[in-house]
């Protein structure tokens, strides 16, 4: 009898708990239901973002990428990042092979494949961030203030936001030195189990 409503309770607990696989998409690509979709002409989502307070990132995946499965899963899953991220930054994701329109900021009509190429992104995930002013006639590989090729652990990629929200990249406090800062001082207040 005690085995049974164990096993009832085991049922009853797992069928409660919250789902933490990433939803994917038709396209093989994992969601955040946070994303934002767009016509992805990056003048209007630069100008979009800021008229909301945010930075524009655009974020490169694709299918089948078990690095962008685990940014989905375990970074972006966790309530810090997310919660940060949405309250400054407007996400849209492009598919490193896909075949959505896309507008560079120098005007030019591509693919989201095409623009990957363009602007030299070989990584999944890639992460670039914008200006939070539209730039004249330079492109998005040219006018980004950072790019995050790769996966990362919650900190690394917490901090690589925090940094470009706090306009780092205009200061003499180069990314690394910034991450280690910060590290050393949730170590030192306690906050920080590992990286």
């Amino acid at each position: 009898m005690l085995k049974t409503l164990a096993r009832i309770a085991l049922v009853v607990f797992v069928g409660t708990a919250p789902a933490l696989a990433a939803t994917v998409g038709e396209d093989g690509l994992h969601k955040q239901d946070w994303f934002t979709i767009t016509f992805k002409d990056i003048a209007e989502d630069i100008a979009t973002a800021s008229e909301n307070g945010k930075r524009l990132a655009l974020v490169f995946e694709q299918r089948g990428c078990i690095y962008c499965a685990k940014m989905h899963e375990t970074v972006l899953s966790d309530p810090e990042v997310a919660d940060y991220i949405k309250a400054n930054f407007m996400v849209v994701q492009y598919n490193m092979f896909g075949d959505e329109e896309v507008i560079d900021l120098d005007g030019e009509e591509l693919t989201e494949k095409t623009a990957a190429r363009k602007w030299g992104f070989v990584f999944t995930p890639t992460i670039v961030f914008l200006p939070d002013e539209i730039p004249e006639g330079q492109t998005v590989a040219q006018a980004a203030v950072a790019t995050m090729p790769g996966s990362f652990g919650k900190w690394t990629f917490l901090n690589m936001f925090k940094w470009v929200q706090e306009k780092g990249y205009e200061g003499d406090e180069h990314f690394q030195k910034y991450h280690a800062r910060i590290i050393n001082q949730l170590r030192e207040e306690g906050k920080l189990a590992s990286e």
